[in-house]
């Protein structure tokens, strides 16, 4: 696509380069199918013979964001203020090796520009072209950071030519139509105006500092108020009943039960005690030691 712009007037125009990236990629761009904006889903390198490869090729081209001053003001009706009315901006894709002009985009609108969804390099430009044929391409920049200083490089051209300003008040003209047109909007600033934040009649303001509001915790259950009742709050664990039925276990046996035991099991029978004559004992007159 080629487009001509008029040679400007050096006596009544004043032209200022914006921003300059010396390598752009060009795309074509699918038609729209969401509301939400473009992705780069579906573009594809626009391809095109070059005098000295007739092989279609990939386009790249150099891109200048050209802003031209007029002393003179616009004949053209434009949505700027008079003051601005005589500053334009234009997106200009040129070829990088002759300068020669590939494809203009006057940027009058921030939709000329729309950044994509899905990735901070790529944009869609409305380019036009001779005869007023209009067409969107996908422009992509090598590097991040040219991408970043081709937007900021738009903003302030919108806010130069006083778009931005004008973008504003429509979208709050907007806003207020909803709300029954811009009357609709000025009756809402006479009600927040009008809005009275005094306390009624029997209300009251209630202030919580550090811990006052805070309600104290209640004693332990079974609890007395002084420090030695504190202590011995704590009930003991309940008993297992089945613990008490349980009967105690019997003592171990003596040394001399154990001894009495291991001579029975040797067979030794001990007798039993009995008297002196049991024994064969005299217990007679001479039984007994004088």
């Amino acid at each position: 696509m080629s487009s001509s712009l008029p040679t400007p007037d050096p006596d009544e125009t004043i032209q200022r380069v914006l921003f300059l990236c010396p390598t752009v990629h060009i795309y074509t761009v699918p038609p729209l199918t969401s509301t939400k904006g473009y992705t780069t889903t579906g573009w594809s390198p626009l391809l095109a013979p070059t005098a000295s490869n007739p092989t279609p090729t990939a386009i790249t081209t150099r891109l200048r964001v050209l802003e031209t001053s007029s002393s003179t003001p616009a004949t053209t009706s434009s949505s700027a203020s008079s003051e601005f009315n005589n500053i334009k901006t234009t997106i200009l894709l040129e070829d990088p090796t002759s300068g020669d002009l590939f494809a203009a985009a006057p940027y009058t609108t921030p939709a000329t520009v729309e950044a994509v969804l899905d990735s901070a390099r790529f944009f869609a430009v409305r380019v036009e072209g001779e005869g007023g044929r209009k067409a969107v391409l996908g422009i992509g920049f090598e590097d991040r950071s040219e991408a970043i200083d081709f937007g900021i490089c738009l903003q302030e051209a919108l806010k130069v030519m006083g778009i931005e300003k004008d973008v504003m008040n429509g979208a709050a003209a907007i806003k207020g139509g909803r709300r029954g047109g811009v009357g609709g909007a000025k009756e809402v600033k006479k009600e927040v105006g009008k809005a009275s934040w005094s306390l009624k009649e029997g209300e009251m303001i209630k202030v919580e500092i550090g811990g006052m509001g805070v309600k104290r915790k209640e004693p332990f259950e079974g609890g007395g108020k002084d420090g030695e009742s504190a202590l011995f709050s704590i009930k003991p664990p309940p008993q297992n009943p089945s613990m008490e039925a349980m009967p105690f276990l019997p003592p171990p046996p003596s040394a001399q039960e154990v001894k009495a035991e291991s001579r029975r099991s040797r067979g030794l029978v001990i007798p039993e005690k009995g008297s002196a004559a049991d024994l064969g004992f005299d217990d007679g007159e001479f039984g007994e030691f004088q």
